[in-house]
């Protein structure tokens, strides 16, 4: 599965683990640098000690590349993105908000930057700031949401840019890659099937909900605010959604959902918690290694894609 991401990046697989809050940390990056995809620390609004302290302790578990996802967003966001540098961290990707401040040092530094994007003027953007490779997200991902899907954002950007696009949302099995693969992607990034994995440390309510979820059972919460999340429906979402169709105000909305997402990670409270997951969580039947999940993933991609001219 040798594709122009894996060369870009030293990697065996075209397969991003995603790098989401509280769920993306060093075990779970380690695990899936290690069995040949490229492992994601999420650096959400942690601060720049906690973020180095993950980038150390996953180089002690694997020599192989792995990456953090930086959320510009974050109070943070200035000093992380030292820590990158400073760390010799190989790989970059960015969420909610705009990296260019940062482009220059991280490039001077070698590291390869791979924003997402939703649109196909932000992935022109960051083209022509710089950018390694983008990752073009639908909205059939989990937790903070575009509203283009998968199926039709992906093509429009790869038609836009010349650098690699890595498709995501949407994707849990070889199906899915494959069809990524069709579009013009070069590789994909998944994140709900891998919080379903044996390495991932997010409380086992959390992994329960995906493993049982069915088509249905995802909600986009803040369709009005401008921040839609997508979740798996529980009495959190239907309560912040009975709200916001009656007119709530951002700040009451706020309070719902005010440290859901470390309830549901941490706490385990599935009930009132944010258990953030994509559409894909009807697909993520049963709980695994990071090693047993890509060796599955590559075996059914490549029985659909034998004998075609979509990977060398």
């Amino acid at each position: 599965m040798k594709t122009e991401l894996t060369e870009l990046l030293g990697i065996e697989y075209p397969i991003i683990q995603g790098g989401m809050a509280w769920v993306a940390e060093y075990h779970l990056a380690a695990a899936v640098s290690e069995a040949g995809g490229l492992g994601l620390i999420g650096a959400a609004n942690a601060p720049a000690d906690w973020v180095r302290d993950q980038v150390r302790q996953v180089k002690k578990l694997t020599d192989k590349p792995f990456g953090v996802n930086i959320m510009l967003m974050s109070p943070y966001a200035d000093e992380v993105a030292k820590v990158i540098v400073e760390e010799g961290v190989p790989v970059v990707t960015t969420g909610a908000g705009d990296p260019e401040k940062y482009m220059k040092m991280w490039k001077d530094a070698g590291v390869k930057i791979i924003p997402v994007v939703a649109s196909v003027a932000l992935a022109r953007r960051m083209e022509r700031c710089g950018a390694d490779a983008v990752v073009a997200e639908g909205t059939e991902s989990g937790g903070h949401i575009g509203e283009t899907t998968t199926l039709v954002l992906v093509p429009q950007v790869v038609d836009a840019v010349s650098i690699p696009v890595i498709a995501a949302g949407g994707i849990a099995d070889g199906r899915g890659i494959a069809a990524a693969f069709m579009l013009g992607a070069k590789g994909v990034q998944m994140g709900t099937h891998f919080v379903a994995t044996e390495e991932c440390h997010v409380h086992q309510n959390y992994k329960d909900m995906i493993l049982k979820a069915k088509d249905i059972d995802t909600r986009v919460t803040g369709r009005t605010t401008g921040h839609p999340v997508r979740a798996l429906r529980n009495q959190m979402t239907k309560e912040y959604l009975k709200k916001e169709a009656e007119g709530a105000s951002f700040e009451e909305l706020e309070q719902l959902t005010l440290g859901g997402l470390r309830r549901a990670v941490v706490d385990g409270d599935v009930k009132t918690g944010s258990v953030m997951s994509g559409q894909s969580a009807g697909l993520v039947k049963e709980q695994m290694t990071c090693a047993q999940l890509i060796q599955k993933l590559v075996k059914e991609t490549d029985a659909l894609l034998k004998g075609t001219a979509f990977y060398e």
